[in-house]
This record gives C-alpha cells, sequence and structure tokens, in this order.
C-alpha cells in the first residue's frame, strides 16, 4: 500500500481536505409557519467522500438576525431517544460556530459556540423538543449564555423519522457580523442510537466537538 493511500485508510479522505461552502441568505429568515429552509438551501454530503452512512439531510441559511439549521432524518423504525437533561446522549442535531472563522486554533474562544437541537426531551413525556445551549470542552473560554427561550425550534414527525428547524438569533452569536465578517467556522453533527453519527466536516475519529480546526468552513452569499 502506498503512503497516500495508507493515509486515506488511517483518517478519511475528508481530511485531506479543508472545505469552503456556500449558504445562502434567506428573507424572511425564520417563520415558525414556514421553517424549513427548502431545497435551495442544502449542506453538501461531505461524508460521502468517507463512504459513510447518510441518513440525514441538513439545510442552512443566513440572514442579519442570524442563522437557520434543519434537518430531515429518514430510515427510523424505533422512536428517538431524547431527555433534555442529557443534551450530549440524545438524538438530534448539534451544531458548532466560530464567528471569526479561525482555523489556526485547536482550543475554543469566546467566539466558538455549540448548540443542540433535539426532537424531544422535554416535558411530562419527553414529546417536546429542545433547543439549547452546550460548552465546548477544553474551551479557552467560553460563549456568552444564551437566555430562555432565546434560540426557537420547530419539529414534526414524519413516517420513518423527524424534521426539524432551529433559529440561532444573531444575539446568541458573540462576534456575528455579516457585513464584516461573511465566514463562519462550521460543524455539524447528527445523532441518533439507531441509526449512528453523521457529522459534517470531519469524522469521529478527530475531536470535532472541541477543536475548531477540525471545522469547515461556511461563507455567507447572497
Amino acid at each position: 500500500m502506498n503512503e497516500a493511500a495508507s493515509e486515506q485508510r488511517l483518517f478519511g479522505p475528508r481530511f485531506l481536505f479543508r472545505f469552503a461552502v456556500p449558504v445562502r441568505r434567506r428573507t424572511p429568515l425564520w417563520d415558525e409557519t414556514k421553517p424549513d429552509p427548502g431545497p435551495r438551501y442544502p449542506l453538501p454530503d461531505l461524508a460521502g467522500l468517507d463512504a459513510a452512512s447518510r441518513f440525514a439531510d441538513v439545510r442552512m441559511a443566513w440572514g442579519d438576525e442570524g442563522l437557520l439549521v434543519a434537518v430531515s432524518v429518514r430510515g427510523k423504525k424505533q422512536p428517538v431517544w431524547c431527555r433534555e437533561s442529557r443534551l450530549e446522549d440524545s438524538d438530534g442535531l448539534q451544531v458548532w460556530i466560530d464567528t471569526r472563522a479561525t482555523r489556526s486554533v485547536h482550543r475554543a474562544t469566546r467566539f466558538c459556540h455549540r448548540f443542540a437541537f433535539l426532537p424531544g426531551g422535554a416535558g411530562s413525556h419527553h414529546k417536546q423538543p429542545v433547543a439549547d445551549q452546550l460548552l465546548i470542552h477544553r474551551a479557552r473560554e467560553n460563549a456568552q449564555p444564551v437566555r430562555p427561550g432565546q434560540l426557537k425550534i420547530v419539529h414534526r414527525g414524519t413516517r420513518g423519522g423527524y424534521h426539524l428547524a432551529g433559529f440561532i438569533p444573531a444575539a446568541a452569536l458573540t462576534g456575528y457580523d455579516p457585513t464584516d465578517q461573511s465566514r463562519l467556522g462550521f460543524n455539524y453533527a447528527v445523532y441518533d442510537r439507531e441509526l449512528g453519527l453523521q457529522t459534517f466536516s470531519t469524522s469521529s475519529e478527530f475531536p470535532y466537538d472541541e477543536d475548531p480546526s477540525t471545522w469547515a468552513t461556511l461563507e455567507l452569499v447572497s
């Protein structure tokens, strides 16, 4: 086996590239009656480079008022498992955002954020969706805490899965200013106890949950 092939086998093809992905503006950005940005706002399937399983479609849009993320999960035969008290262990979507797009640091700064959007977990029967903030492990400095209710989420179950959309307002994103900084560091992970793990920029071989240098770059375009 040659050296290049060995490196791909050890680390996976995504390790060999730095990704810059365009994300389009949406107006209005957040509408709870029509939260899904639709097929014009897809994020590409980078996990396919590693021949990883793909069970979720993730979409994203931006506006001066913040960011919109949405996910559709398919192929489930079992109910989702979500607990508001156990965000990291629950089925759902987590996103990491660096408003400075600093790819040269390995520990998160105050401009780095982590959010969780779950299709359930709240309420007496754990049926209500959850949108919340998580700390980033080993961060040099934590992002400002979000206020209760500041993050928005809309969820609906589908046959064999679910769809949810979440809104992150600009006020919850330290340093977010699209007119001055049109690039963001970004990664997502869709967790599912039945279907597995789907990530964006790097696989689970790397500490994507804490290392901003492993995240991809989003380019905010019109």
